[in-house]
């Protein structure tokens, strides 16, 4: 019995393109980055925060290729780990070359801003020739000059207008496989961008919030930003800009797009602020829990309620849940049904044990239908003659 939201997010229509193996745009899953921060040079340590973002779940990662060293180290990079990585690309068109070179699967790069038509047919051909796509990266806070001087400042019109000749850039030299940002720190401006860019073409598009701040502010930000584009049904792929860790960025980015059902992965706790009436600590169990079943990939919803005034409510939605009851035993909820008691003692240990029997029994269905879907493909229809 899967929460299910009230309403249903209809997504803008874009062409889709690849990065790596990874669908962005069309009808394919909004898909969720990151970027490290770790030197790049540094093959070890960066592959090493690379993996703890896959665990968090990150679909595609881009890493700051500024200088020789780090396009060296790329390709190691790009072999020890599982998910498609942007090589992020500003002025120098001799290591966007070397990363796609490398087994980049992506460049993030402004064609317009690495130098003469012949340099950016340089670029575009070595991404031709090892099959990357582009992302075109437009900021409020490095607009080109001639935009500024003709708008005066930032704008929704100056960041598309931006976006649009660099697209025009690869258009010219017959290639399509880009997605396109246009992200600003304004949060205001950033919506607008992306919205008015929506508007005037198909290319799938990065959405973002840019230098959003610390973990908790930038949070709020970005949910503020990237929810309303999201709602909106603008955003193929997304970032999550924090002043944090880069697996933390992934968590927040994956919060955003369970809350408006746009994608559901692992563990969905919903909980509440908890107040006197509460049989449990609700706060403490809460972050145990958080923390104990981060590893878990499979969707699952799991309502934590501290009484019973919301608490068999809530349950109703969720394929398990506990409401806080007196004497130190609290009410276990199973698709939406009193089960059984456990005691506040045993209370996180006895949840976690029925979360993984739940994932556990859902794998084991999922297994037998596409054993029963493969059997039934393999089977050779019978002729009556």
């Amino acid at each position: 019995m899967m929460y299910r939201p009230y309403q249903q997010i209809t997504r803008r229509k874009s062409r889709q393109i690849h990065v790596g193996r990874v669908p962005v745009g069309g009808d394919a899953p909004i898909t969720v980055q990151t970027m490290t921060n770790t030197l790049t040079s540094d093959a070890e340590a960066t592959i090493a925060q690379i993996r703890r973002a896959e665990l968090a779940g990150v679909d595609i990662v881009r890493v700051s290729c500024p200088d020789e060293e780090s396009t060296a180290a790329l390709a190691e990079i790009v072999r020890e780990v599982n998910v498609p990585i942007v090589a992020d690309i500003h002025f120098h068109y001799r290591r966007a070359i070397e990363a796609a070179q490398a087994g980049a699967a992506c460049l993030r790069i402004n064609p317009g801003n690495i130098g003469n038509a012949s340099r950016v047919r340089e670029v575009v051909n070595a991404a031709k020739d090892h099959g990357c796509s582009i992302r075109i990266g437009v900021n409020a806070g490095s607009l080109e000059r001639h935009l500024l001087e003709k708008y005066g400042e930032p704008n929704p019109d100056a960041l598309v207008e931006s976006a649009l000749e660099h697209a025009k850039i690869l258009q010219d030299h017959d290639f399509h496989e880009f997605k396109i940002s246009v992200k600003a720190s304004d949060v205001f401006l950033a919506v607008a961008a992306y919205n008015q860019l929506a508007e005037v073409c198909d290319h799938p598009l990065h959405i973002g919030i840019t230098e959003a701040g610390g973990q908790r502010a930038g949070t709020v930000k970005s949910s503020i930003g990237l929810g309303s584009l999201l709602w909106a049904g603008v955003g193929d792929t997304m970032r999550v800009s924090l002043s944090a860790e880069p697996e933390e960025e992934v968590r927040v980015g994956w919060d955003i797009l369970k809350s408006l059902g746009l994608r559901n992965r692992g563990v969905k706790i919903i909980s509440c602020p908890s107040c006197a009436r509460q049989g449990f600590n609700v706060i403490k169990t809460v972050q145990t829990l958080e923390e104990r079943l981060a590893h878990i990939e499979t969707p699952l919803t799991l309502s934590i309620i501290g009484c019973v005034v919301n608490g068999p409510g809530e349950a109703l939605m969720t394929d398990l849940g506990v409401t806080g009851g007196g004497s130190g035993r609290h009410m276990v909820y199973s698709a939406g049904k009193q089960d059984h008691t456990t005691a506040d003692g045993d209370m996180v240990e006895h949840v976690i044990e029925l979360v993984e029997q739940k994932v556990a029994e859902i794998q084991a269905a999922e297994a037998a239908q596409t054993a029963a879907e493969a059997a039934a493909a393999s089977r050779i229809p019978e002729h009556i003659g």
